[in-house]
């Protein structure tokens, strides 16, 4: 894929922008991040309007650790394409790693009005009312996720977690056994069923 696209890295401003971004995609998958921010500035240069290539160039800032950088690259590719929806997710992500936890929820129930049924965005959304602290948004969101994703063992065990937390046991011990149903290695699954049979 490498040399195929290379191939093209001559040709006219905007197949040249095109090669340069999926090259820029394909090392920074191989996490050569120099690489990838080379055919990153490549691809902007050639085609400064180019969603995709600002959505690279965000992911290797991003990779950088410079998140308010990689939020502007975001904000422009979207700027060029409203329904960029990996940057709006990307953007998301990078507000959550600023800590402006409002502002990444705003940028994921976009997301959601887009892509109804995406597990990464109502997990990230259940996430974030767990960092807000609101237990009940965050379960509502784990519920749709497990309409989505009926047998992963990771939102079941968070689910029977929530209940817990909120005294409602045997809600909890619902989602618990589903979750050791379809994982039974995960020991903190496996104490707490435990722990819910002596009682």
């Amino acid at each position: 894929a490498l040399e195929t696209l290379k191939m093209f890295e001559k040709k006219d401003s905007r197949v040249k922008s095109a090669a340069a971004t999926n090259l820029s995609f394909l090392y920074y998958l191989e996490h050569e991040l120099a690489q990838a921010t080379n055919y990153a500035d490549l691809a902007v240069n050639s085609d400064r309007y180019n969603p995709a290539a600002l959505t690279n160039k965000g992911n290797t800032v991003f990779a950088n650790g410079d998140y308010e950088k990689a939020a502007e690259f975001y904000k422009e590719a979207l700027r060029n394409d409203s329904s960029c929806t990996e940057a709006l997710y990307n953007l998301g992500l990078t507000y959550k790693k600023l800590n402006r936890i409002d502002e990444a929820l705003d940028c994921f129930l976009k997301l959601h009005a887009i892509l109804r049924n995406s597990a990464q965005v109502l997990h990230q959304i259940a996430n974030i009312y767990e960092i807000m602290e609101d237990p009940n948004q965050a379960m509502e969101w784990l519920l749709q996720l497990i309409s989505v994703v009926p047998t992963d063992p990771h939102v079941l065990s968070k689910l029977g977690k929530l209940y817990d937390n909120e005294g409602d046991k045997s809600q909890a011990f619902h989602y618990y056994y589903e979750s050791y149903r379809y994982f039974p290695s995960n020991i903190e699954v496996i104490e707490w069923l435990g722990a819910y049979y002596i009682d």
